[in-house]
């Protein structure tokens, strides 16, 4: 594995971080690593290493060896022996719509795996799971990198709310409520303001749909967001759907995991999550 982690990471200061040991350590399996088979498998640069021919040819073997180990352990160890530290990464639209019900699942058909998990908007997860500090990732997707597999999840429903007893807005001078504005939802709902009104509107992005349904409620401006989260604040009478005549095209998730190599466990979680979002939406 640390002849992998070093070859797939391009340095040794790198692998030393993910395999959490210190990176003599590293450097002295590669050493003795090279001097078994009698090759060097790196050259050696400032900036990193990369592989020669013997360890390409070394990598090829290496992946084929892992792809092996991962199937025997999906085929032959028993779920509820799996014990592995699962890091799973989660957008907040997620986390407020199905998430527990995907934890519930998991636990389920994994009682002792261990799960942590980290909420941030999709972009940001996107490259903690690049750079392999999580596991999976159910984001706004898909990742294009061949390096990801990625499983498609249901898509969200966008809906524009206005607050309870106020006539529909004019978007041209209403203030709208919407996702951080490092999401996708924040630029293509920003381009769709300019194109169509103009520089006049003014955007408040939040970090929190809740916090943002609340200022709707209090009257600061209108906003968009998926249904699901809006129904208590409909219920109690504080907002109100509307139509301006246009609305962002349905958000699409993946639940997205590095496949190369094939992790057993994250992709059966991957699959656990979309039937949890399919089951959790048609209900």
């Amino acid at each position: 594995m640390t002849f992998l982690w070093v070859s797939r990471l391009g340095g040794v200061r790198r692998a030393a971080q993910e395999m959490n040991i210190s990176q003599p350590a590293v450097s002295g399996r590669i050493a003795a690593l090279e001097q078994s088979l009698g090759t060097r498998l790196f050259d050696r640069a400032q900036r990193g290493v990369t592989l020669t021919k013997k360890g390409v040819l070394l990598q090829e073997y290496s992946e084929k060896i892992l792809d092996l180990v991962e199937g025997i352990k999906a085929d032959i160890t028993p779920p509820d022996a799996e014990d592995s530290l699962l890091r799973v990464g989660v957008a907040e639209t997620i986390v407020q719509l199905w998430l527990s019900q995907f934890l519930s699942a998991l636990y389920e058909a994994y009682p002792k795996i261990r799960v942590e998990i980290v909420v941030d908007v999709s972009v940001n997860l996107r490259q903690q799971l690049l750079e392999r500090n999580i596991d999976i990732a159910l984001l706004m997707g898909p990742i294009s990198e061949y390096t990801v597999d990625n499983v498609d999840l249901p898509s969200v429903a966008l809906t524009w709310f206005k607050p309870a007893g106020r006539p529909d807005p004019d978007l041209r001078d209403t203030p709208v409520v919407t996702y951080n504005r490092n999401s996708r939802p924040y630029r293509d709902l920003r381009r769709q303001l300019i194109d169509r009104y103009g520089h006049s509107t003014q955007l408040f992005p939040t970090s929190s749909i809740h916090a943002g349904l609340e200022m709707v409620a209090t009257g600061i401006g209108v906003a968009l967001f998926p249904h699901q989260f809006a129904e208590h604040f409909v219920r109690q009478g504080r907002i109100v759907p509307f139509d301006p005549g246009w609305k962002l095209d349905d958000l699409g998730f993946t639940a997205s995991f590095l496949g190369d190599p094939r992790n057993a466990l994250c992709a059966r979680a991957a699959d656990i999550a979309a039937l949890c979002a399919n089951t959790y939406l048609k209900e």
